[in-house]
């Protein structure tokens, strides 16, 4: 445990930092669900953090693109000031962590891509991959720009939202290091795991968070519902961040749960900068997101 807590939010986050700060969060607090809800290519496991009893049920995930791994340092970190407030009552950052508790049922997965983050933050696996990888990095050993998951497939273009239009007009056509969608959707364990998640779940609201830009973006092809209009304007308030309705994409993880359930979404974009954004920035993007969280939870 650091000064700050147990988790640390001053190094590069992997999945085995993940792991082991999952273990350690238990230990402290037993009071919450560890669920395995699938496996990455490479065999490691995607975890869900599930928490509360209340009927209505809300999801939160990070880390679905590689270079974004900062979002799991921020859902990590929030998980650890929920688990605080239960125990003591009350903190800086959640009031009435009971209340809330009873009223929702949270699910949290903090790292959809750990092969992907892994790639970015330790570098290439010590096996055929290494040269898998280099070879869709066009030579490069530079890995910090990876989005996709460690086949070159962007996760978030893998959902049945259109996804045909994704397939036919993005530049990549075969493995890349972002935006190639897949030669089928779905094609990707971490994807299939995220859908069979939600499918089995039905949440009322998800907030998938990314990186960067101090925006989020609520609207897809008008099936999402009027509360998604009222939550958007509670989160610009408390948070500064720009809502944005509709934007030109497709196949997204919250562009299909808006279309299969006509329910909230959210994808937040957190920060400012180029990805991989610095950890000197954590504590102002941290700021600024759990008041999103927390509004999601109060409203």
């Amino acid at each position: 445990m650091t000064s700050r807590g147990i988790i640390n939010t001053e190094r590069p986050y992997c999945s085995e930092w993940l792991e082991a700060d999952l273990q350690k969060l238990f230990r402290f607090f037993p009071i919450f669900k560890l669920n395995t809800i699938g496996y990455s290519f490479l065999g490691k496991p995607i975890y869900e953090v599930k928490i509360g009893e209340g009927s209505r049920k809300i999801h939160f995930n990070g880390s679905f693109h590689a270079n974004e791994w900062i979002t799991s340092l921020i859902l990590m970190k929030w998980l650890e000031d929920l688990l605080k407030s239960i125990q003591s009552g009350v903190n800086e950052t959640i009031t009435n962590p009971t209340q809330i508790l009873q009223e929702w049922t949270i699910s949290i997965v903090p790292m959809v891509n750990p092969d992907g983050v892994d790639l970015v933050t330790i570098g290439p696996p010590p096996n055929n991959w290494s040269t898998i990888c280099k070879s869709i990095n066009l030579g490069s050993d530079d890995f910090s720009q990876w989005k996709a998951n460690i086949r070159g497939v962007d996760l978030n273009n893998q959902f049945p939202a259109k996804w045909e239009i994704e397939q036919e007009r993005k530049i990549p056509k075969s493995p890349a290091p972002r935006d190639f969608p897949g030669y089928t959707q779905l094609s990707e364990p971490e994807a299939r795991a995220m859908l069979d998640l939600t499918v089995t779940n039905e949440f009322d609201r998800v907030l998938a968070f990314h990186s960067q830009g101090e925006e989020f973006y609520w609207g897809y092809e008008n099936y999402h519902p009027e509360e998604s209009a009222y939550l958007a304007q509670i989160f610009e308030k408390v948070s500064g961040y720009k809502g944005i309705e509709y934007i030109d994409s497709h196949a997204g993880y919250r562009d299909w749960f808006i279309q299969a359930f006509q329910k909230p979404g959210f994808t937040i974009e957190c920060g400012f900068g180029e990805n991989p954004l610095p950890l000197e920035q954590f504590d102002k993007i941290y700021e600024d997101v759990k008041k999103i969280i927390l509004a999601s939870l109060m409203y």
